[in-house]
């Protein structure tokens, strides 16, 4: 049976000689659907390629804008915690001064039960705030002469940590670093690497070593909730579990952690919610030692 066929004719440059090639419509249509067969196929691979690069690149970007998400949503948990812990402190000033010194606090009844004065603070925030205008408008001064017994037992804060000028006082204020608003939580007593750091009342080393933005930092637990933190030094000159006596030193100032000049950080903290230092600093700046430095660990 005869089939129909292509012939390819290859010339040769000598004269009278060529080359033919019958090639049949079923070999030519084989390969022409073979090689559409690929090019169907190299398409299809190729689009599949554009579409995962558009979906990497469209994960890459949901993944910048999720990582973006959790640092504001941190962000804004930590000013939360800040603002929680600054009301904190202000509620626990409030409660103690009046408490210690019998100061009339706007809305507080003499009558109150023993559940009112020990339960949880449910005040709002606007009963806060005039109780902080309230203590802000008194007298300092008075309250020290008439109370400033109260302030020399050995187990309350009662000294000045170092010699130095006061440069940032407790509460809010911007931050020295970042520009933002933030919440002081202590003072800063301004003195040259390597001044003589002093603890204010008797107690024992939690810890001394380092803490993230306070460098070298030294803790005292003065019992019944008080502790006091001596932050930015430059040496310790205690080790944790020591006991020690009011006004012995227990290391050196200097400028470690988040600092842009030397000086020490002074916290007192009642129950761990920070408290101003101030009205805990006696009126002199001396810090010599009630009794002789020493410390418990036998022979």
């Amino acid at each position: 049976m005869d089939q129909s066929y292509f012939v390819l004719e290859f010339a040769h440059s000598q004269p009278g000689q060529s080359r033919r090639i019958h090639i049949s419509r079923k070999v030519l249509g084989f390969t022409l659907g073979t090689f559409l067969t690929l090019f169907i196929v190299v398409a299809a691979l190729f689009a599949s390629y554009l579409r995962m690069s558009w979906r990497v690149s469209h994960y890459d970007e949901l993944r910048a804008q999720f990582d973006r998400l959790v640092t504001r949503y941190q962000e804004l948990q930590r000013v939360s915690r800040q603002h929680s812990q600054q009301m904190a402190s202000l509620e626990n000033l409030a409660s103690e001064v009046s408490a210690a010194y019998g100061i009339a606090q706007p809305g507080f009844s003499a009558g109150a039960s023993a559940r009112d004065l020990t339960g949880p603070l449910t005040r709002s925030p606007e009963e806060s705030i005039e109780q902080y205008n309230f203590l802000k408008s008194a007298e300092f001064s008075s309250i020290y002469h008439r109370y400033a017994h109260q302030w020399q037992l050995h187990t309350q804060p009662s000294l000045w940590p170092v010699n130095g000028l006061l440069s940032s006082s407790f509460g809010g204020r911007t931050d020295p670093l970042s520009g933002e608003g933030a919440f002081h939580r202590g003072i800063d007593l301004c003195a040259a690497p390597g001044t003589p750091v002093h603890v204010t009342a008797d107690g024992v080393v939690v810890s001394a070593g380092w803490s993230s933005g306070y460098g070298r930092l030294v803790v005292i637990d003065h019992g019944n909730g008080l502790e006091t933190y001596y932050a930015h030094l430059s040496q310790f000159q205690v080790i944790s579990g020591e006991e020690v006596r009011s006004g012995q030193v227990i290391g050196l100032s200097g400028a470690s952690g988040r600092v842009t000049s030397p000086h020490v950080h002074y916290e007192v903290r009642v129950k761990g919610i920070p408290v101003n230092p101030y009205r805990y600093l006696a009126k002199t700046r001396t810090s010599e030692p009630r009794h002789p430095p020493h410390n418990d660990f036998g022979l």
